[in-house]
């Protein structure tokens, strides 16, 4: 431990010579009684939190951790180097368990990000997005939320305050330094989670509204973190089976238009085809543009794919035109994953049902031409 000399020495230490101090002598400087002091030492200590060097933050059963929890809670400019360093140090699994099994810290976390003027709010969604890989993030619905200071969020839910960030604060709408675009990743894991599945396809009683419908146009929107969460949190939603009647129901929840959008592009269909696609998919731009991300389009398919599992939802997509939507998909993709994916999806919507024909006489996936050129690959947004 430095003594009381060192500490007030180390304020006057030239900057130069300040970096010469190891890294271990900096992490002992987080508990010190002097604010200036864990400050300073706070500044150069974020530059370790990521690398090999980063272990540092482990020493002693974890007190620099146990440290930064604290100082989390100073003044927001002290605050955003503090968080930053948790924010990095959640790659450990123990840290995020840690995190997420600290009610008390969790609810912080949670709070900070609601409140209306918060400067470090899109770095608690960062630091809540990491910590959400835990399973002991179901803590969040432990959480009682008081009442909020912002008159947008009306609810006393914590995942509703977070539900009405997200949706009315992006683009900073809703605080001037916060765009809460990370909230996205935090619902796709608690909807892991049977509570959170159940959360997100269950009216809510402040609002009257399912709160995966208030989502779902973020399947095209501009930010790729948005976009990517967004799908992860429909497709892992779909695992509540015995409600996919009311996520298709176009009066309700109205699911399947969002899915389909991203997986369309600019190719034409037969006016008899078009004519069965849902309303929202009939009068697309020729120049519209197929969802960039592989990945995310491969999630979206996997969701067409779980609605495929009951009978009800492979006859709503025969008869709402997603078939020839996956054709075109499996034709313009380069990607082995989607186009498995693809084929997956067609086996599935060509599986015979009884007291119909044959589904093999009513569907058929084209392979690509072998003399066909590449396709140019698509712009990232």
């Amino acid at each position: 431990m430095p003594s009381e000399l060192e500490e007030v020495r180390l304020i006057y230490l030239p900057s130069f010579i300040r970096w010469q101090l190891t890294r271990i002598q900096l992490v002992e400087f987080l508990h010190s009684p002097q604010p200036m002091i864990r400050n300073i030492a706070l500044q150069h200590l974020v530059g370790y939190s990521t690398g090999p060097q980063n272990t540092v933050f482990l020493r002693d059963n974890y007190r620099p951790i146990k440290d930064l929890k604290i100082i989390a809670r100073d003044t927001p400019k002290i605050a955003k180097d503090a968080l930053t360093i948790l924010a990095n140090m959640s790659e450990f699994v123990k840290i995020r368990t840690m995190l997420a099994e600290d009610l008390g810290f969790l609810e912080f976390v949670v709070t900070s990000i609601t409140k209306p003027d918060e400067p470090n709010a899109d770095l608690f969604c960062v630091l809540l997005a990491n910590i959400a890989k835990d399973n002991a993030i179901a803590n969040i619905f432990k959480i009682k939320a008081t009442k909020n200071e912002s008159k947008d969020l009306k609810s006393n839910k914590v995942l509703d305050q977070l539900m009405d960030c997200f949706v009315k604060g992006a683009e900073k709408k809703l605080n001037k330094h916060a765009t809460f675009d990370y909230l996205a990743f935090v619902f796709a894991d608690v909807s892991r989670l049977a509570e959170g599945r159940k959360y997100f396809v269950t009216e809510q009683e402040y609002d009257g509204v399912v709160p995966i419908s208030k989502i779902l146009v973020f399947t095209e929107y501009e930010n790729l973190v948005r976009r990517a969460g967004v799908a992860s949190t429909i497709k892992n939603s779909l695992f509540e089976l015995s409600e996919h009647t009311v996520l298709l129901d176009k009066d309700i929840v109205n699911i399947l238009p969002y899915l389909l959008l991203p997986l369309a592009g600019p190719e034409e269909l037969s006016e008899e085809e078009s004519f069965e696609l849902p309303d929202e998919l009939q009068l697309l731009p020729p120049d519209k543009r197929r969802e960039p991300d592989h990945e995310i389009l491969r999630v979206h398919v996997e969701s067409l794919v779980l609605l495929g599992s009951t009978h009800y939802g492979r006859d709503f997509m025969r008869n709402n035109g997603v078939y020839p939507l996956i054709r075109e998909l499996h034709l313009a993709v380069e990607n082995d994953d989607m186009r498995e994916i693809c084929e997956r999806f067609v086996q599935l919507i060509m599986a015979d049902e009884p007291g119909e024909a044959p589904a093999s006489q009513r569907l058929q996936i084209t392979e690509r031409p072998e003399e066909e050129e590449e396709a140019p690959a698509l712009e990232a947004l």
